[in-house]
């Protein structure tokens, strides 16, 4: 199994449907997310986490994560011990998060396992902080647009924006990854996607979730930098490399310390597999 160290895509397949499975893994994108709850019925959860446990049982060519179904559900439980020790489990997505002692509780069961939590209701942004600092085994939050829009009665895209900046701060102020963008459901609108993508990363998001992989190059597309980007980063490198502490570059602006960690972030976008 080979990681990138900021994956860009996260391509979400239903679990009882190995063969959707089997193509997700050869797709290309850089995680591939076997889900068990929302994807699947109530009747086909023994099926879904059977075919998955059946997968994951031998090391997987790109990192799989697992979406479990939500811990307050009966199904839960039996995924994680299913699941929990097997070889080509990268990670486990939990829905539904709404509060730390959620992370705390699960982290305590599965050791080492990077566990991710997903955020869905307004309960779960009010504990954004308290969730993504509570235990060192969660290794990423992000939101379930989804399941929020309707817990806040949202109809426009705009109403979601607060809860999508309180959840890249809250991943950040608790030192992880910049979080990844939910999904755009609509598969054929390639130029929406890109323009909600556009928005994304300046809300400060980092690569983005997908349902379909027809949308996995615009996803990479708008999330590596630009040449511009990349230039601007080897100039703040180099600068970096010479002198001490905070200094001007030649178009007049400072860098620091954070700079220099963001600038060496866009660099790594460049090697990526």
């Amino acid at each position: 199994m080979s990681a990138v160290p900021f994956p860009l895509t996260w391509l979400y397949v239903p679990g009882d449907r190995p063969h959707v499975v089997a193509k997700a893994l050869a797709s290309g994108t850089d995680v591939v997310v076997i889900d068990l709850e929302d994807a699947v019925a109530p009747d086909r959860k023994d099926y879904a986490r059977t075919a998955t446990a059946e997968l994951l049982a031998h090391p997987q060519p790109v990192p799989v994560h697992v979406r479990i179904n939500a811990l307050d559900t009966p199904w839960a439980l039996t995924d994680i011990e299913a699941l929990l020790a097997l070889p080509g489990l990268a990670g486990l997505r939990l829905p539904k998060v709404t509060s730390p002692e959620d992370i705390r509780r699960l982290a305590a069961r599965t050791t080492a396992l990077p566990l991710y939590a997903l955020l869905e209701s307004a309960l779960g942004i009010e504990h954004a902080y308290a969730i993504a600092a509570a235990d060192p085994a969660l290794r990423g939050i992000s939101l379930g647009e989804a399941d929020l829009r309707a817990d806040l009665g949202v109809r426009d895209d705009i109403g979601l924006d607060w809860s999508r900046s309180r959840i890249v701060v809250a991943a950040r102020a608790a030192g992880l990854a910049p979080p990844p963008q939910s999904v755009h459901p609509d598969t054929r609108d390639l130029n929406g996607l890109a323009a909600s993508c556009a928005h994304g990363r300046a809300l400060g998001f980092l690569g983005r979730a997908a349902i379909h992989p027809r949308q996995l190059p615009i996803i990479e597309r708008a999330y590596l930098p630009t040449e511009a980007e990349l230039e601007q980063a080897e100039t703040v490198i180099k600068a970096a490399t010479t002198e001490q502490g905070a200094q001007a570059l030649p178009d007049g602006s400072f860098i620091d310390a954070a700079v220099v960690a963001a600038a060496r972030r866009t660099l790594s976008l460049l090697n990526r597999r």
